[in-house]
């Protein structure tokens, strides 16, 4: 027989392999704050300087990376909220919530509350240099770093462990933790640490597209199209990521969550024959005009939907075309950090945001109704029914807080032919979930979570006496608009971001009403006072979002 042989003719001339690195990044110009000096030192071995680097060395970089960023921001995300604030084309909704993320940010900087109260997913990438010696446990020493964090401050453990199909516990460690290493570099272990909030982490897309698709204006039209189904449940103002192409889905889906980060800033800004990554800078300036144009603006109505867009080119197989789409939302959390033969390095965040709040608090967001809670509800209602869609509340006095699984465990009393509790009858229901309350305070961050996951129960428990005044954030489902019309509910919209902001000056009293096994699940009530939020949806049909084609 003469069949070929499976090992090619090794003499067959080829031409020299020449590697193009996937994500050819520049230099890195982080500012860095050095956190310890323990724990590296440097050792010959055959010949060579090798950076050996302890157990504890990398722990420590851990706790104090997811420390920092659940407290403070990048400067540049400030200036960006503040450039809000002087921006003439910005709504008085979009300065009144930048206004709000710059006092919350100044509370959080406090490092007490944090800045939201979802503290989000633990997520580690480490790229570890060929002269990097450790003793092999690295993803474990990492994920105990940012346990310790979750431990020792007033940080919300959102992980639950599946112990079958249906039933979970958490975990209340807020592990485990995302944790990738990669083989990169020489002489340096270099990360980027990342707090995931399951708002923004809901909001990444993936959608297998075809070849036809690229032609300017189709692809402009795909992503105008999706860029909408964002919506607002993940806290605009955003940091939007777009990414065309990838050697696969889930290579498509990481370079988005690396660019809404920003950690894929230094890529060149034109591709090449050799298949290296890059940013398309006219498109990206091409679709902030786009999301500008919306209408959406940040929550509320105006310009400021996003804060900016990357947009990421990739190579792709010929009959493949995986577009990715996400967002940073306004709890901006990542962090670069390092360590190198001098030390332990974590990149410099802004201590003292202050400086970017307005000298004088301006009157921002329209005129104001304040709705009195301890008032029946009729009366409530009545109050509401008076104003349009887009009025900006200030609330006073009782709400009980309920989400996902107390509002399972309620419609199963439904279900079973009882009554709902007269306290979800009598008051406003707030989706939401706090964080630890610190020694002193009367609630820990207690920002609203996104309505959208309620939807489904809305009907039936407003055909039952409840949810008639529902407080949350983003944009609600066409059911909660025919609910409220036939029920004459109202969905109110709070400032997704703020939590901080909230426990300090708005949340008085915090008390189980039932369910404490739940934890943050639990049902509250909790007193507030002053508590922003706009009329989203109204008794008579009418829908905020709806009018943004967000509805």
């Amino acid at each position: 027989m003469n069949a070929p042989s499976a090992f090619p003719d090794q003499q067959k001339p080829v031409p020299p392999y020449k590697h193009t690195p996937l994500f050819p990044l520049g230099a890195d110009t982080t500012p860095y704050k050095k956190v310890t000096s323990e724990g590296v030192r440097v050792e010959k071995v055959l010949g060579k300087d090798m950076l050996v680097v302890s157990r504890e060395a990398l722990r420590a970089l851990s706790e104090a990376a997811f420390g920092d960023i659940n407290h403070y921001l990048r400067p540049g995300h400030l200036k960006q909220l503040r450039s809000i604030l002087e921006d003439k084309e910005a709504s008085d909704n979009d300065k009144f919530v930048a206004f709000d993320f710059l006092k919350n940010a100044n509370i959080a900087a406090g490092g007490v509350l944090p800045m939201c109260q979802d503290t989000g997913t633990a997520i580690i990438m480490g790229k570890k240099g060929c002269n990097v010696i450790t003793d092999g446990d690295d993803e474990a020493a990492l994920s105990e770093g940012a346990r310790d964090a979750y431990l020792r401050r007033n940080l919300r453990y959102s992980q639950v462990a599946p112990l079958s199909m249906y039933e979970e516990k958490n975990t209340a460690n807020n592990m485990p933790a995302q944790c990738e290493i990669y083989a990169e570099g020489d002489d340096a272990y270099k990360f980027m640490f990342m707090a995931k909030g399951g708002g923004s982490a809901n909001k990444s897309f993936l959608f297998q597209a075809t070849p036809s698709v690229l032609t300017r204006d189709r692809l402009l039209a795909f992503l105008k199209e999706k860029v909408l189904t964002l919506g607002t449940a993940a806290c605009p103002p955003y940091h939007l990521a777009i990414v065309i192409g990838g050697t696969s889905a889930e290579l498509c889906m990481k370079t988005v969550k690396l660019a809404s980060a920003r950690y894929l800033d230094a890529l060149p800004t034109h591709g090449s024959a050799d298949g290296n990554a890059f940013r398309d800078l006219e498109m990206e300036q091409e679709i902030l005009k786009m999301t500008q144009s919306l209408g959406v603006g940040a929550q509320f109505g105006g310009k400021y939907f996003c804060h900016d867009v990357r947009v990421i080119r990739m190579p792709r197989h010929g009959a493949s075309l995986p577009i990715g789409l996400g967002v940073s939302c306004s709890a901006d959390r990542q962090v670069l950090g390092k360590i190198t033969k001098d030390g332990v390095y974590l990149e410099e965040l802004e201590h003292n945001p202050a400086q970017y709040l307005p000298a004088v608090e301006q009157s921002l967001g329209g005129e104001v109704v304040k709705i009195d809670l301890n008032k029946p509800m009729k009366e409530i209602l009545a109050t509401l029914s008076q104003y349009p869609i887009k009025t900006r509340v200030s609330m006073t006095g009782t709400m009980i807080v309920a989400r996902d699984s107390a509002h399972a465990k309620l419609r199963e009393r439904l279900e079973k032919g009882e009554p709902l509790p007269d306290y979800f009858k009598n008051h406003p229901v707030y989706y939401a979930g706090p964080a630890k309350t610190p020694d002193g305070y009367a609630s820990g961050a207690f920002g609203p979570t996104t309505a959208g996951r309620m939807d489904s129960f809305v009907d039936q428990f407003q055909a039952a006496g409840g949810s008639m005044v529902m407080v949350a954030k983003g944009n609600r489902a066409v059911a909660v608009r025919e609910a409220c019309k036939k029920h004459g509910g109202f969905y109110l919209g709070s400032i997704g971001g703020a939590a901080a902001n909230l426990a300090e000056h708005c949340i008085k009293k915090v008390e189980v009403v039932e369910y404490p096994e739940l934890g943050m699940e639990a049902i509250w009530r909790i007193e507030v006072v002053d508590f922003p939020a706009f009329i989203i949806i109204d008794d008579k049909g009418n829908d905020f979002f709806k009018e943004l084609n967000l509805g």
